[in-house]
């Protein structure tokens, strides 16, 4: 346990178990403050005391929000806002967008929204976006988007990009996975060279996480029990995610997608400039961030 991280921030959303859990976990040893986001809340506050107990001089506060609603979203960015505000030092070091879900079923939000799509693209895309000011006012600022190597199975059509004619749930979690390292290009074009911020995409590796087993049927959940058994621990898969949110040395680093620290080619398709402006665009009208609010978009 050390302080390298003191007077350092970092926002990590689905914080309670698994990959996020693991990641704020090394963070605070380090000495971090930590703003975490989960949907239970009781978890929310074991995990703060658990926290607080690994370190209890780094600053640790937990917020409760279901990111599969973008008034949610919202609402939790301000909480954030106001929190570091309220510390006389708006400055957030980075955030972790980590949270995600996987539905067998097409599942739909309350705002109309197919689940996956709403959980694992549009919340880190939004919660972004909310939080850029903060961002901003560091020195060296990060954004670091759970993807995985499911992207290579993705292909979005611009026509049905939630997949509501034809919906296959492996499908739909590799697009939204895919539509993670689109996102993070994106972003990074879109800041320029020279900004404070940069923005990366993880993979993760197979982590023994418990993703595949929430809600759904349970053919589905003992393939993914089996699947799971072969892989990593989440903390070994967090010391990667937490190098790209903390290393100095990888500021100017023009690669996008990496996996326990080491850059890897990512699929022609999540590099392609064209399908990131699009996708760009598409969500923000998916957002309301051109000044409608279109759910629905195409």
């Amino acid at each position: 346990m050390d302080n390298e991280l003191h007077n350092h921030t970092y926002v990590v959303t689905g914080a309670t178990s698994g990959i996020g859990l693991a990641a704020a976990e090394i963070l605070v040893r380090r000495g971090a403050g930590v703003i975490g986001v989960g949907r239970s809340a009781e978890r929310c506050k074991a995990v703060e005391a658990h926290l607080h107990h690994i370190h209890p001089d780094a600053p640790v506060h937990y917020l409760v929000a279901d990111l599969s609603l973008q008034k949610n979203i919202h609402q939790v960015a301000d909480e954030i806002l106001n929190q570091l505000a309220g510390t006389g030092k708006p400055v957030l070091d980075g955030l972790l967008n980590n949270a995600g879900t996987f539905t067998y079923w097409m599942i739909l939000t309350a705002e109309g929204i197919e689940m996956q799509w709403a959980v694992n693209h549009l919340a880190p895309f939004l919660l972004t976006h909310r939080l850029i000011p903060a961002l901003q006012a560091a020195p060296l600022a990060r954004v670091v988007t759970v993807s995985s190597g499911s992207h290579r199975h993705g292909w979005i059509n611009w026509n049905d990009p939630q997949l509501r004619r034809c919906y296959n749930g492996l499908r739909a979690y590799g697009n939204t996975k895919l539509a993670n390292i689109l996102f993070t290009l994106e972003f990074n074009r879109r800041l320029g060279t020279g900004s404070a911020i940069r923005a990366f995409a993880a993979n993760p590796g197979l982590v023994k996480t418990d993703i595949g087993m929430k809600g759904n049927p349970a053919i589905a959940g003992l393939v993914w029990k089996l699947r799971r058994s072969g892989g990593i621990p989440a903390e070994e898969s967090a010391r990667g995610i937490v190098y790209l949110l903390t290393e100095p040395s990888i500021q100017e680093s023009t690669e996008v997608y990496w996996k326990h620290g080491i850059p890897q080619h990512a699929s022609r398709r999540a590099l392609d400039p064209a399908a990131a402006t699009r996708l760009w665009v598409l969500s923000e009208k998916m957002c309301g961030l051109d000044g409608g609010n279109r759910h629905d978009a195409a």
